[in-house]
């Protein structure tokens, strides 16, 4: 599984996304959440605005499951 690092104490869903190269541009998140399926810690999420802390998992299917870590 791999790990996305982070500097601060945590980062949001819709960085993490970007990061992934899930979206291109923070303008198309609430598009991707409402037609992808996105879990974080095996629980489906929508919030773009989702704090993702240390030791969350993000499930992004045909993409993979990421690790937050720093």
């Amino acid at each position: 599984m791999p790990n996305v690092q982070i500097k601060t104490d945590y980062i949001t869903l819709q960085q993490l996304l970007k990061i992934t190269d899930a979206i291109e541009s923070g303008g198309m998140v609430k598009w991707y959440l409402a037609e992808h399926e996105v879990f974080v810690n095996g629980e489906r999420e929508s919030r773009r605005g989702r704090k993702l802390y240390e030791g969350d998992t993000v499930a992004i299917p045909k993409l993979g499951k990421f690790t937050v870590s720093r």
